[in-house]
C-alpha cells in the first residue's frame, strides 16, 4: 500500500502583530535599548505575525486544524488509527502533547510527538509513511501546533542580545494537519532525510531539559540565522538534487514546491541554488511569518484553496531545520 495525503488544513489565530508593533514592543519593554526603524521586515520580509489568545495551548492550535481535515474527510475522530503530533512546540514537558490534542478531538487511538524543530511536522509524516507502507496502521492524523510566541525576548539589554533574539522576532504561531491514508496508487512515493548535528546550536530553546531546567533566561528562543543559512549552503543542496535525479523529474513536474520559509533572503538563496522556478513556491512568509513546523503544510493547504494543486498532482516538501535537519519528500495528492 501507498501512503496517501487526503486532507490537508492549517489554522492561524485571528491576532496579528505587525512588524513595526514588534520593534515598538522591544523598545518598550527594554532599558535604553531600540531596535533600528523596520530592521524587522527590511531583514526578514516579513509584514506580520499570528499571535495565538493567552487561553489557547499548542494542542488548541493542533485541534482547530484537525478538526477541519477530519470534516473534509466526513471521518470521526473514533476513525483515525494513530494521532502524531509533529511540533518544535508542546503544552508540557510531559505527557506527550498528542495525548491532550487526541483528548480533546475525542480520539481514542495510539498516539506519540516528534519533535525536530521545524522539521517536525515532515517527519511525522514520514513516520506515517513508514507505518502505512508496512501495514501497521490505514489512516494516520499527523498535526502541529506551535506556539513560539510565548517563547521571544522582548526586554534586551543591548544590541548583541538583540541579535541573539532577532530569529524569534520571525516567528509566528501556527496549527496545520494532514490526514494520511493508506491507497493502492499515487501517495508519497520519494523521501529521505540528513542531519547536520554538529550545528545543533544554531537555534535553541533551551529551558525545561536537563542542561537547564529551571532558569527563565532560558525560557527564550535563540538563534543565528548566518550560521544556519551558512551550514545549508555548505551541506544541504545534493540531498535536493539527488531526489530529482533518482526520480528522473524537475522542480517543473510539480504543480507546488512548498520550501520552508523562514525569511525572505534566506528563501530567495535557497531557491536559486536549488533552481526552483519562482512561480512554484507558495510565499507565506510576509503576511503569515515564520510558522515553524506548520510552514509546509500552511503553503499546501494554501495552494489548494488558490486551486494550484489538487488530486493527482504531484508536490515536493523541502524541509530545513535547525539542528541542522534536511527533509524532502514527494507525494502525488
Amino acid at each position: 500500500m501507498r501512503a496517501r495525503i487526503t486532507a490537508v488544513a492549517a489554522h492561524l489565530p485571528e491576532r496579528t502583530v505587525t512588524s513595526a508593533e514588534v520593534e515598538a514592543r522591544v523598545a518598550a519593554e527594554s532599558a535604553g535599548y531600540r531596535p533600528h526603524p523596520t530592521i524587522v521586515e527590511r531583514m526578514t520580509g516579513i509584514r506580520a505575525r499570528h499571535v495565538m489568545r493567552d487561553d489557547e495551548q499548542a494542542s488548541d492550535l493542533a485541534v482547530a486544524a484537525a478538526r477541519r481535515v477530519l470534516a473534509e474527510r466526513a471521518v470521526a475522530p473514533a476513525g483515525v488509527d494513530l494521532l502524531v503530533f509533529g511540533s518544535a512546540s508542546q503544552d508540557l514537558i510531559e505527557p506527550a502533547t498528542a495525548h491532550i490534542v487526541a483528548a480533546k478531538l475525542g480520539a481514542a487511538c495510539p498516539v506519540f510527538d516528534v519533535k525536530n524543530a521545524c522539521n517536525s511536522f515532515l517527519n511525522g509524516l514520514q513516520m506515517a509513511d513508514a507505518l502505512i507502507r508496512t501495514g501497521q496502521h490505514e489512516r494516520v492524523l499527523v498535526c502541529t501546533g506551535e506556539s513560539p510566541s510565548r517563547a521571544i525576548r522582548w526586554n534586551v539589554r543591548d544590541r548583541a542580545q538583540f541579535v541573539d533574539a532577532f530569529a524569534g522576532y520571525t516567528l509566528s504561531d501556527g496549527g496545520a494537519a494532514m490526514l494520511v491514508e493508506a491507497a493502492p496508487d499515487g501517495g508519497i512515493f520519494y523521501r529521505d532525510f540528513a542531519a547536520v548535528s554538529s550545528a545543533w546550536q544554531v537555534g535553541t530553546l533551551p529551558a525545561g531539559g536537563s542542561m537547564h531546567p529551571r532558569d527563565p533566561d532560558y525560557t527564550y528562543f535563540s538563534g543565528d540565522g548566518r550560521r544556519l543559512k551558512d551550514a545549508f549552503v555548505a551541506n544541504g543542496p545534493e540531498i535536493f538534487t539527488t531526489a530529482l535525479e533518482k526520480t528522473g523529474l524537475t522542480w517543473d513536474d510539480f504543480a507546488v514546491v512548498a520550501v520552508h520559509q523562514v525569511t525572505l533572503p534566506y528563501l530567495e538563496v535557497l531557491r536559486s541554488i536549488l533552481g526552483i522556478p519562482a512561480d512554484r513556491l507558495v510565499v507565506t512568509l510576509p503576511e503569515h511569518g515564520n510558522v515553524a513546523s506548520a510552514s509546509l503544510p500552511l503553503q499546501i493547504a494554501t495552494a489548494r484553496a488558490q486551486g494550484r494543486c489538487g488530486p493527482g498532482d504531484r508536490v515536493a516538501l523541502i524541509g530545513l531545520a535547525g539542528g541542522v535537519s534536511l527533509g524532502v519528500m514527494f507525494a502525488e495528492l
